[in-house]
């Protein structure tokens, strides 16, 4: 379907044009792409109890009526997911592996304990405290951190490692299991961190298929900027 610059002028305003132009580079690309019988009802079935629904066709009649669709037009929307997949698999797999190793760094996995106080006076006696064995990270972390890690007492995680300010990162990395670290400095606070695991992301059949829609939705995102810059 081909827009007219008023029309694409409407959905921009409503911002609406870039969600229907990469819906319909998806819609393009995958159109073609086959399921079997029971690939088929399996997404309907998913569809449906995602929605709360039972797979009963009076309540997919009702629910096309609704949203003023066809039935052909309701199974696509259930199929769309494995056909993003399929598609997926046969285009983007073989670069899979490659993404992950760009991204491994991005992926690891990392449990930390940590407390963050503004005192600096405070935060080394804290950690005397533990590293002493007079009191333990848990406990002080419930009575003194100033973060939301104070109601998980003090556990972060699992969580990916780029994600935790890049000094603590750095820290965690190059740390070991159980480590405790002396306290850092990040203004405004004083921070007491101790390695609990590092979890490195693995190359397995979960990370494939992830690696796989990523690289999927980078093309829809590039076709989508050709699209707009020729618009």
């Amino acid at each position: 379907m081909e827009l007219d610059a008023q029309q694409r002028k409407m959905l921009a305003k409503h911002e609406l044009l870039i969600p229907l132009l990469s819906k319909q580079i998806v819609a393009e690309a995958v159109g073609s792409t086959q399921l079997t019988p029971e690939q088929s009802e399996q997404a309907m079935v998913a569809w449906c109890k995602r929605r709360g629904m039972a797979v009963q066709q009076e309540l997919l009649e009702r629910h096309c009526k609704a949203h003023g669709i066809e039935q052909e037009d309701l199974r696509w929307q259930a199929e769309l997911p494995v056909r993003i997949v399929l598609y997926g698999q046969e285009h983007f797999s073989h670069r899979a592996e490659q993404r992950f190793l760009q991204r491994k760094t991005q992926l690891d996995q990392v449990i930390y304990s940590l407390i963050r106080v503004q005192d600096p006076g405070l935060a080394q006696e804290l950690y005397l405290q533990i590293s002493g064995g007079e009191s333990t990270f848990a406990d002080l972390a419930s009575e003194h951190s100033q973060g939301p890690e104070k109601s998980t007492r003090g556990i972060v995680g699992p969580t990916p490692l780029t994600q935790a300010h890049p000094k603590i990162s750095e820290l965690l990395r190059s740390g070991t299991d159980g480590q405790l670290f002396a306290p850092l400095r990040i203004d405004p606070w004083s921070l007491i961190v101790r390695r609990e695991s590092l979890q490195p992301a693995v190359f397995n059949d979960r990370m494939k298929t992830m690696m796989t829609k990523e690289l999927f939705d980078l093309w829809v995102n590039e076709e989508l900027q050709r699209k707009l810059i020729g618009q």
